[in-house]
């Protein structure tokens, strides 16, 4: 009997982070298909202009961010994978942790958990990143990025906005969701 509440208030718990856990397979999902999708349809470091300011350019990163320590030997897929392993872990946990009342936070940690899931399946099975989003403006070039970079920034941002709000949050009583 004890342990059959156990499990019911495990499930009430999870059902309003399962939505949040399953937006982050979403990010992991869209990242990994067009992932796929740029190795099948471009050629390495050819750029496709779709624009004036964007091109599609199939590109891989054993580095981190901007191709930080891209050519540092090898050791730094296994350092990157797993900060990327212990920061997704501790997003989980976080996720569940979190009032089912707040909206703006969860979403951040998701898209950041999602992200952080995407490049790490890269690093772990082909042992670099694979990019190909390039923007650039006047010759100036910003690095290639992908999906799961994107999902990573959008949620940096909004975790950043929602550290604003919280102490509004905090002065309402909490009774405001974002």
């Amino acid at each position: 009997m004890w342990m059959a509440r156990v499990s019911i208030a495990t499930l009430r718990k999870l059902q309003p982070v399962i939505w949040w856990y399953a937006l982050a397979l979403v990010v992991i999902v869209l990242d990994q298909l067009t992932k796929i999708a740029a190795e099948q349809y471009l050629t390495y470091a050819r750029p496709l202009p779709l624009t004036s300011w964007f091109n599609l350019t199939l590109q891989y990163n054993p580095g981190a961010a901007f191709s930080f320590l891209s050519d540092a030997g090898g050791w730094q897929r296994y350092f990157f994978s797993t900060i990327a392993v212990v920061i997704s872990a501790v997003l989980v946990v976080w996720l569940y942790r979190l009032p089912g009342t707040q909206r703006l936070l969860p979403l951040s940690l998701a898209l950041i958990l999602g992200g952080a899931i995407g490049n790490l399946w890269d690093r772990v099975a082909l042992g670099h990143v694979v990019d190909f989003i390039s923007v650039h403006y006047g010759g100036a070039f910003f690095p290639a990025f992908n999906i799961a970079d994107s999902a990573i920034t959008v949620g940096a941002a909004l975790m950043i906005l929602d550290s604003f709000l919280a102490p509004r949050r905090e002065q309402s009583g909490g009774t405001q969701s974002l």
